[in-house]
């Protein structure tokens, strides 16, 4: 899939897909761990981001 038609995740959809809270999903993606963009004032996150955030985290473990 390329960037130009990724699905973008709003911050609540990606806090449900992770099962975390705001300010944790708001941590990883100060920490850059999760890639995101800003479209106006709106925080988006690509769902490629997430998938790689879980590989990561698995692969750490």
């Amino acid at each position: 899939m390329t960037t130009a038609t990724a699905e973008l995740l709003t911050v609540p959809e990606v806090m449900a897909k992770l099962k975390l809270g705001r300010s944790t999903v708001y941590d990883l993606i100060r920490s850059r761990r999760l890639v995101s963009i800003t479209i106006g004032r709106a925080r988006r996150v690509p769902a490629d981001a997430v998938r790689d955030f879980i590989v990561t985290q698995i692969e750490e473990s």
